[in-house]
């Protein structure tokens, strides 16, 4: 099933469902109002919200506003992204001249999860010398995780899955980086597609924790990249259980898969603005291509084999604050 918020004018917005189509919507605040509530209580909903999406795809609903759409979670008790693709890693690592002791757990970092910009909202920044860039991944949202889970029984916590562009600001990374504290001034809110699936909604598209769908990332109205979600270093659910080692994870934690990347990103494209530089350093030694400007567009689709879209689009454009 398909779950999404609109915009009420509370915080979380309000819950529905929508139809595979996209067309139509129910409203679920009998069952949930929020997302959150839902998963918070989804041992017990979870029941009523497929019977409903069952009613749905008979033919029930309302016609569904797409401007009214906000992120499926317009804020969250706590965002943790992943470094889960190695041909990103190895090629910026190889970029930038960084040499990384072997580890053999998956890189993780806590970021901004008061806010989600939704799917077509514009995204503000103070300045265009901040070296604005997108970031295309997947992200996951589970129920509530005890300390210490296992990869195997995490995946079983794994209750939606979503599309996700975590914007990022490169100016101001590595000297962030370098302090030892990680990231704040660097990584600022990120934006969702409109529709959260549940793991069984992707068939084929969702193996081993994985999501194994291309990400369609389309710069100012161009094909920019088309990497796939399958090759994940750690899959999700081992990232959960990564995070989970010291602590509980709360009902509506997201993780993300950091940015989807694949080995022939020569070929395919990429899904950020710094891989491709990357590229041009190792290639030709220095970069030529530019970050972001005011004005510029991003829109970002996965996609499965018939063309179908499970998590709608994100389509947006950078502005001055």
């Amino acid at each position: 099933m398909r779950l999404a918020t609109l915009t009420s004018g509370a915080p979380d917005g309000r819950l529905v469902l929508v139809s595979r189509d996209g067309l139509r919507c129910r409203d679920a605040g009998d069952i949930a109002p929020t997302l959150q509530t839902a998963l918070e209580n989804w041992p017990g909903v979870e029941g009523a919200l497929r019977d409903l999406a069952a009613r749905l795809e008979a033919g029930e609903g309302d016609p569904l506003d797409p401007g009214k759409l906000a992120a499926p979670m317009p804020r969250a008790w706590q965002w943790l992204d992943g470094s889960a693709y190695p041909a990103h890693g190895a090629l910026m690592d190889q970029a930038l001249g960084i040499v990384k002791p072997a580890i053999d757990f998956p890189l993780m970092y806590q970021g901004a999860s008061d806010r989600f910009y939704g799917p077509h909202d514009d995204v503000k920044f103070p300045s265009e010398d901040l070296g604005i860039d997108f970031e295309g991944e997947f992200g996951v949202i589970v129920d509530a995780v005890p300390m210490g889970i296992s990869a195997r029984d995490a995946l079983d916590r794994i209750r939606l899955v979503v599309q996700i562009n975590d914007w990022s600001l490169r100016t101001l990374a590595g000297p962030e980086m370098k302090t030892g504290f990680g990231w704040v001034w660097a990584k600022p809110p990120c934006s969702m597609a409109p529709f959260a699936v549940t793991p069984d909604e992707l068939g084929a598209g969702w193996r081993d924790g994985r999501v194994c769908l291309d990400l369609l990332v389309d710069w100012n109205g161009q094909r920019f990249g088309a990497a796939n979600g399958a090759p994940m270093q750690y899959g999700f659910h081992e990232l959960v259980a990564r995070a989970a080692r010291t602590r509980d994870l709360v009902a509506g934690t997201i993780i993300g898969s950091g940015t989807v990347s694949n080995e022939n990103f020569r070929e395919i494209g990429s899904s950020c603005i710094a891989e491709r530089r990357g590229i041009e350093i190792v290639d030709e030694g220095a970069p030529r291509t530019d970050f972001m400007r005011f004005g510029d567009t991003v829109r970002m689709e996965a996609r499965a084999a018939d063309g179908w879209a499970p998590f709608g689009a994100i389509a947006q454009k950078v502005v001055r604050a």
